[in-house]
């Protein structure tokens, strides 16, 4: 995955100084650099004219030394986390010890080239699921970046009644985007909207940080989630989004299975899709 991956002034959309009509990927430039702890950090880009991706899905990102040949460029995947209407690109990355992209991507600033792949990818998108009444997204660590991207999709906000937020994670400094989320109804492109955020925000090793406390399959085995978002969560009526490590990913696929959950299906929608960062 793409969550975003783990190697564990005004934008403007970037120009392609380097990238022919025959290139997979273009040069952007970095625009910000937001450090929320010192191995947690957002980043922003310009955009390619040309690039487009439907919120939820993931792109690649390349480093490497102006003059190195293309063999010698690290590339990682990593979910989009700006609306598919920004004039900007954005990502979340956990900074690995001594990986290959992780040791070029903490050098960065703003003003610093990166090359973006020209396409995009995944099924973590609100168009894999069956129509429901409400939609719930679950993460853990970086993988929130996906859902604030479907969070500022005015057809999201049209389409469900609610729309659920749990966001779990072991240190309250590493809720990325927390304001920013909370936010997203107060925007007067969702003035009008027909859908209730809830944000339920998971803090695991700092005591009393978080009403709710344990890992979110827990939660959800033993009805503490449900009754935190004041909702049920059931197959008729919710559709399930679940972006996180690979342990939460595979319990929580089998406790909503156990529920009657499915996932999409030689083209029929199902009521529940996923994605893992690593």
């Amino acid at each position: 995955m793409m969550g975003a991956i783990q190697e564990s002034g005004l934008a403007v959309f970037g120009k392609s100084n380097d990238a022919g009509p025959q290139d997979k990927w273009t040069t952007e430039r970095v625009l910000s650099m937001r450090w929320w702890t010192p191995t947690l950090v957002t980043l922003r880009t310009t955009r390619y004219r040309g690039f487009r991706f439907t919120p939820g899905h993931y792109t690649r990102l390349g480093l490497g030394a102006a003059d190195a040949s293309l063999g010698d460029w690290v590339w990682r995947p990593f979910s989009l986390a700006s609306a598919a209407y920004d004039d900007f690109l954005e990502f979340i990355a956990v900074l690995v010890p001594g990986g290959a992209f992780s040791e070029q991507l903490k050098h960065l600033c703003a003003g610093d080239r990166l090359r973006v792949d020209k396409a995009s990818y995944g099924f973590l998108t609100v168009d894999q699921l069956a129509a429901g009444q409400d939609l719930w997204m679950l993460a853990s660590g970086t993988g929130l970046g996906p859902f604030l991207s479907i969070l500022q999709d005015p057809a999201v906000w049209q389409n469900y009644e609610r729309l659920i937020v749990a966001h779990s994670v072991r240190h309250s400094s590493e809720l990325a985007w927390r304001d920013e989320i909370a936010d997203i109804p107060k925007r007067e492109l969702f003035a009008d909207a027909k859908a209730r955020l809830t944000y339920l925000p998971v803090v695991t090793r700092e005591p009393g940080a978080t009403q709710l406390a344990e890992r979110i399959p827990l939660l959800l085995a033993d009805g503490r989630l449900e009754a935190a978002a004041a909702c049920p969560l059931d197959v008729a009526t919710s559709r399930v989004l679940v972006c996180g490590n690979p342990e939460m990913t595979r319990e929580l696929r089998q406790s909503l299975a156990a529920r009657g959950f499915a996932t999409n299906r030689r083209g029929v929608p199902g009521q529940m899709a996923f994605e893992k960062y690593w």
